[in-house]
């Protein structure tokens, strides 16, 4: 007996999975429109304003049953008895079954890596995963606490679920390629506002990132990370809007030798998790003749942060560390600075200056 139930059940389930929503709503304001049609020819007036329908219809069809309406004719009775309650019992049973599944079907997609993300906008997406790498990634940008919220998309090409399911800021997605036009539409490439491309190897890195390249707004900004320089000085050569580093390593551990300590700054002037903290920021409307001078003691004095150098542009290009106290700044330039928090650019009186 209970194997004959549970294929019912079974049954039932699959029934419900394979109905669409709009049938679903469909037959729910069938079932409404035939309800108060037929308590209107059986004189149920005390029934038929909308508000009061409404209200009535729900509590009876889902048999909460208050009793502080209710037919009162012998035909209205009759109606409610054979037809209202049992046909909307089994309408409201599928409509639970469907959001049901509906919640569980997000739940799964989102742990598995399924969820479309084509809707999503000034986000960060995270090519690539590594264990250890991936997490500090994370919380670095988390760490900076004046930082513009945005969602963190981290996209793999790998059997796995979420790893970061227990995190609310971050987004898991499943891709079968980094560079499939009809893949990089599901994490919403066209709007992203900051990338970070670390695949599985360098040539998975160079090809995502000369691949998406070409795909984002003009504002958005992609850093590329290789284990081969060479490799990440061809991507510089043609793509103008990458930034690309490579492994430091060597040259931090001979600066370190020759220089004890210095592996210290680099870990410093690199983490957001505490400590002074190397950031960036682009200069607003100054004066024509503005000199570094006055704008480096105006941040040591009032930001109480320092200025390393000036960029042209967020890639890099003409920086000039520490550079003379009479160089002339101009708006648009990029301020790379040290500092306990981030300076936004709000915060500057950049007409004072």
């Amino acid at each position: 007996m209970s194997l004959v139930i549970k294929k019912i059940l079974v049954a039932i389930r699959r029934h419900i999975h394979h109905v669409s929503w709009a049938s679903v709503v469909s037959l729910l304001a069938l079932h409404m429109l035939l309800t108060w049609v037929c308590l209107y020819g059986a004189n149920e007036t005390e029934l038929l304003a909308i508000n009061q329908f409404i209200y009535y219809y729900i509590v009876t069809t889902s048999t909460v049953g208050y009793g502080d309406l209710s037919p009162s004719t012998e035909w209205g009775k009759l109606f409610v008895a054979l037809v209202q309650i049992p046909v909307g019992l089994a309408l409201f049973g599928v409509v639970l079954g469907k959001v049901g599944q509906s919640i569980t079907g997000l739940i799964k997609a989102s742990m598995t890596g399924d969820k479309d993300f084509s809707g999503q906008t000034e986000h960060i997406i995270i090519f690539g995963y590594h264990h250890t790498r991936t997490r500090k990634m994370i919380n670095y940008i988390l760490a900076d606490n004046k930082r513009i919220e945005r969602r963190i998309l981290l996209a793999v090409d790998e059997a796995m679920t979420h790893p970061f399911s227990d995190n609310l800021h971050v987004d898991f997605v499943r891709l079968s390629s980094f560079t499939e036009m009809d893949e990089l539409k599901r994490v919403a490439i066209d709007g992203a506002d900051k990338v970070i491309v670390d695949g599985a190897d360098d040539d998975q890195t160079f090809t995502t990132a000369l691949k998406i390249s070409r795909l984002v707004n003009e504002k958005c900004h992609i850093s590329a990370y290789f284990l081969d320089e060479s490799k990440s000085e061809m991507l510089r050569e043609h793509c103008q809007n990458v930034e690309s580093t490579s492994s430091k390593s060597v040259e931090i551990l001979v600066r370190s030798m020759q220089d004890p300590g210095s592996s210290r700054i680099q870990e410093e002037l690199l983490s957001t998790l505490h400590g002074d903290t190397q950031f960036s920021l682009e200069v607003g409307k100054v004066k024509d003749d503005l000199k570094f001078e006055v704008l480096f003691f105006y941040f040591k004095k009032h930001c109480d942060a320092t200025i390393l150098g000036i960029a042209q542009n967020r890639v890099g290009e003409g920086l000039d560390l520490n550079p003379p106290l009479d160089m002339v700044i101009k708006q648009g330039d990029i301020l790379h600075y040290m500092a306990v928090e981030r300076v936004l650019s709000d915060e500057v009186d950049w007409q004072s200056l």
